[in-house]
């Protein structure tokens, strides 16, 4: 999906650099932080899981008519991967550089997006495939990330300024609540101790609601859909689970309170997820079920994702972690779920240009499987390479 984060370049190209060494007591409030920056391969397969909702929801609308509520899940998981990070490198060095932050996201994500700019550009400039009409504009959108925001001022139906690459609002949201947040999280961390960092950002959670609720009209629901204020709770639900595991040390009694819970609520977390994918068609005018769901809707979808996430977080001994953390879906989540987000749509515009019906589900997946290797292999892998490489140790912190 729209990020797919991966956890730092280190392990997103197979070397996991050992945490810096830190003097004894110097935790800065999150005493946890450190020792919580591995690989969760239980949330690899849940990207699996949810790039395939995608693309059977873009393929075949009527099996899935909620499936773009995997995009909320998404959002959730980028919010926790990425905020954990942020709080562990402020542990190890005391502040958190800005500029590696943002260079790190760009070869993580724009070289991967030109490619798939540049081949739908091409495509519209020497092919009569109407799917990709209008691509030039659309891809100048994309790679300044700005599709949610066309896509947020238009009332009525979408144009077609951005449809070629339509997919890429998510991106965009990601994108400018990252150009935000890392700053706001360190003014929180220098400024507050631990404990109100954590209760700021669980009231950040709610400020979105409320402002979904001052803005509700039908008219409103594209504003409210792509809009990153209106979406920012999704990833601050991640973020809040960051902060609250970074902050509780492993004996901490309020920890295990955490881990019973979690693993108790994750299958219905699970099921409910799931149960709106196969029944909500989420982004139809259902009158008052549309209103609820454009104003609480998100937030309890964050919640139910954030829960996953403390589960797969805290368990990875139980029955769902170790489903997800089967081989082959953590691997394709870890390395593919990014390009596989980016392709698949553009896959179903050239399929349905080419007025290809039977299986076309199937010929979508192969497909979009093929360029998401393509991509990895010959595009983001290298890239991530250099992001690596960039990467120097971090010195041992001198003890006070």
């Amino acid at each position: 999906m729209a990020d797919t984060e991966q956890e730092g370049a280190d392990t997103a190209v197979g070397v996991r650099r050992p945490p810096a060494p830190v003097a004894p007591r110097v935790s800065r409030g999150f005493p946890s932080a450190v020792s919580r920056t591995g690989r969760v391969s239980g949330l690899d397969g849940l990207r699996t899981l949810a790039v395939a909702l995608v693309i059977v929801h873009h393929v075949e609308p009527e099996a899935l008519p909620g499936g773009a509520v995997a995009v909320d899940v998404f959002f959730t998981i980028s919010g926790f991967v990425i905020t954990r990070l942020l709080i562990a490198e402020y542990v190890r060095r005391g502040g958190i550089s800005l500029m590696s932050f943002y260079r790190r996201r760009w070869l993580r994500l724009v070289p991967a997006l030109l490619a798939l700019c540049a081949v739908c550009v091409l495509l519209a400039s020497t092919t009569s495939l109407w799917g990709f009409d209008g691509s030039l504009q659309a891809a100048g959108l994309s790679a300044a990330f700005l599709t949610n925001v066309v896509r947020a001022m238009e009332p009525g139906p979408y144009s077609d300024l951005t449809s070629p690459l339509a997919h890429t609002w998510s991106l965009g949201v990601e994108e400018q609540f990252y150009l935000l947040w890392p700053l706001a999280l360190l003014l929180l961390l220098r400024r507050f101790r631990a404990r109100t960092v954590l209760l700021c950002t669980a009231a950040l959670c709610v400020l979105p609601l409320l402002w979904r609720c001052v803005l509700w009209t039908p008219e409103a629901a594209h504003r409210i859909y792509n809009g990153t204020d209106t979406r920012a709770d999704q990833l601050l639900a991640g973020a809040l689970v960051a902060v609250a595991l970074a902050r509780l040390r492993s004996d901490d009694p309020r920890l295990a309170v955490l881990r019973t819970w979690s693993a108790r609520l994750a299958w219905p977390s699970l099921a409910l997820l799931a149960l709106i994918a196969w029944q909500v068609p989420v982004t139809e005018d259902l009158g008052a079920w549309t209103a609820a769901w454009y104003t609480l809707g998100f937030l309890a979808v964050a919640a139910l994702s954030a829960t996953l996430v403390t589960a797969l977080e805290l368990r990875p001994e139980n029955r769902l972690s170790r489903l997800l953390a089967l081989t082959p879906l953590a691997w394709v989540g870890r390395n593919l779920s990014y390009g596989i987000y980016l392709w698949h749509y553009p896959v179903v515009r050239l399929l349905a240009s080419l007025g290809v019906q039977e299986g076309r589900l199937a010929a979508t997946v192969v497909l979009t499987l093929l360029m998401a290797l393509l991509s990895y292999y010959a595009i983001e892998k290298p890239f991530l390479r250099r992001a690596h490489k960039a990467r120097t140790p971090v010195p041992a912190l001198a003890a006070a």
